[in-house]
């Protein structure tokens, strides 16, 4: 394994944190970063969203570390520091969406050479909540799973919606799948939208923080996802859904303000998980792990409890206490 960068100036994680570069079975060059707790108990293999990147999760890095856990997150192919797919550096893009799944294989061939204490559980936010959804389902080692606003569905309009699967089949057949997404273009989300309707958190500080990551370091953001990730994620998102779920310990964690991803397919999918819970988080966005201190504490404060074996009670849809 060869050192990577790690920008720890603006990660604000734990000290003790490195970054390895790994290749996956088909050659891509991909990158996980390690924060190990002295004397740690468990480990928690981190699935980041798109657009994402290891530095975002230093501050939770540093929950998980208070808590006894070690935290390793992953540069998915084409964001972060991992290789770009494609000619435009910028573009979210994929060739297939089960290609995510030779990332989750070297991140875990890295988890095991570095030799992370066990047991490992794994926490995937959005698309890594598709990832990872599908990792689980093909037998990740991990003894618990949590999942925030996990992408099993994406928000869109009735209206909307068949026209999303014809364009990004279409445009892929045609040679165009490269191109972006309608609504969207090669900037950052962060540097873009105005705080006052973003998406994400409520809290300013962490949206500034965010942003800084991405000024100082312009190489970590991409822009919107091209067509043909966008038919590659609607095609994963369908097969699973019509997969059961499999036998882990889940907790989910979903905003109540979420409009990025599709919270009835949340609903659904946790009213059928045998085991599985469903908090709620009144005024939450779509980054409940960045939000404002007060709930950035309950919710990591859930998770660590969750993990350690506390809270594990079985019933979808209860709310979190306010």
């Amino acid at each position: 394994m060869e050192q990577a960068p790690l920008f720890s100036e603006v990660a604000d994680g734990p000290g003790d944190g490195a970054a390895f570069w790994m290749r996956t079975s088909d050659g891509v060059r991909i990158r996980v970063g390690l924060w190990q707790a002295e004397g740690a108990r468990g480990t928690v293999l981190l699935f980041p969203g798109r657009t994402e990147y290891v530095e975002k999760y230093g501050r939770a890095a540093r929950y998980f570390a208070d808590a006894g856990l070690a935290t390793l997150v992953i540069d998915w192919r084409g964001q972060g520091l991992a290789d770009r797919l494609g000619d435009d550096p910028m573009s979210g893009h994929v060739g297939r969406f089960t290609d995510y799944q030779r990332d989750v294989a070297a991140m875990v061939a890295a988890a095991g050479a570095l030799e992370l204490p066990r047991p490992w559980h794994l926490l995937a936010h959005s698309m890594g909540g598709c990832i990872g959804l599908r990792a689980v389902m093909e037998g990740l080692d991990v003894a618990r799973v949590v999942f925030s606003a996990p992408m099993w569905g994406i928000r869109m309009s009735a209206m909307l919606r068949p026209v999303a699967w014809s364009l990004g089949w279409g445009m892929r057949h045609l040679g165009f799948g490269h191109l972006y997404a309608p609504s969207t273009a090669a900037e950052h989300y962060v540097l873009t939208e105005p705080f006052e309707t973003n998406k994400l958190t409520n809290d300013r500080e962490t949206w500034d923080y965010m942003a800084r990551q991405i000024r100082a370091h312009p190489e970590l953001g991409i822009g919107g996802p091209s067509l043909q990730w966008l038919h590659e994620a609607l095609v994963e998102m369908r097969t699973l859904a019509r997969r059961p779920a499999p036998g882990l310990p889940c907790l989910t964690i979903l905003g109540s303000d979420e409009e990025i991803v599709d919270p009835r397919r949340i609903h659904d999918r946790m009213a059928h998980w045998p085991g599985g819970r469903l908090e709620i988080i009144p005024g939450g966005r779509h980054e409940t792990l960045m939000d404002t201190p007060a709930m950035q504490a309950r919710v990591f404060g859930m998770i660590c409890d969750f993990l350690a074996g506390a809270g594990a009670e079985t019933g979808a849809g209860r709310a979190a206490a306010s």
